[in-house]
């Protein structure tokens, strides 16, 4: 059995750490070179930042932020928002990020995620899908920081994603994002089940009993994302990670 892995998630708005709930009424949470680096010190697996209001402002980026960040850690980078294009892929990596999370272009032009996969390895080329359930129990997913439904079935996004090459999916649910409540069991379940690529879940941690959840056989989440829960100290990563050990749920101690 892979490894499972525990990954917080650093969201970023003008430069500064912060947490909402279903993707609005943003909270500060810090400097994110100060806190990636605290990350990397306390035993996390990997972090990813996520610029979110780049793509609905319409520029890159930030290739700065990220270049002080992988200075300070030794774990995996990964970073998304506002990569639109081969080049933006290519700056993120060029700058110490190690995997490149693409959503919103990716839908736009599917065959952004091959061409990357292509030129850089399926392995540093994270397919990040936001999904929110219709009114007839459907997944659907999001773009532009989870405000335009796009119509498509996110399962089906997802199964798609993996034949264009996408060596991850980072999967999140906009109606858990930040209630605390659980991840979005169901979601992640048919997703990896849909799919033989590693599924990171995203959305709703809570407590400790929610990592078990989704990263037990049931639901078959490779890894778990969470900000606010890590941000403002209420699990202890090398704490949850004990946890979880002491579930059988295999994890880097």
């Amino acid at each position: 059995m892979r490894m499972k892995r525990i990954i917080p998630c650093l969201d970023i708005y003008k430069g500064r750490v912060v947490k909402g709930v279903n993707f609005v009424n943003l909270a500060d949470a810090g400097d994110p070179v100060e806190i990636a680096k605290r990350y990397n010190e306390l035993n996390a697996d990997e972090i990813v930042f996520l610029d979110i209001s780049a793509t609905t402002e319409g520029r890159g980026t930030m290739l700065e932020v990220i270049k002080r960040a992988a200075a300070q850690v030794t774990i995996p980078l990964t970073v998304g928002g506002g990569i639109r294009n081969l080049d933006d892929i290519g700056a993120v990596l060029a700058v110490g990020a190690d995997k490149a999370g693409i959503n919103s272009a990716a839908v736009k032009n599917p065959q952004l995620i091959k061409e990357g996969a292509e030129k850089y390895g399926s392995r540093r080329i994270v397919a990040a899908i936001d999904a929110k359930k219709d009114e007839g129990g459907t997944y659907r997913v999001y773009i532009n920081g989870g405000t335009l439904n796009t119509g498509l079935d996110a399962v089906e996004w997802a199964k798609e994603c993996q034949k264009l090459g996408a060596g991850e999916i980072l999967l999140t649910s906009i109606d858990k994002d930040g209630t605390k409540d659980g991840y979005d069991l169901e979601l992640t379940s048919l997703i990896s089940k849909a799919v033989d690529i590693p599924v990171i879940a995203s959305g709703g941690a809570g407590k400790k009993e929610h990592f078990a959840e989704v990263l037990g056989d049931k639901v078959g989440a490779d890894a778990a994302l969470a900000a606010s829960l890590f941000h403002f100290n209420e699990v202890g990563i090398q704490e949850l990670k004990e946890y979880l050990n002491s579930r059988n749920i295999p994890v880097r101690l």
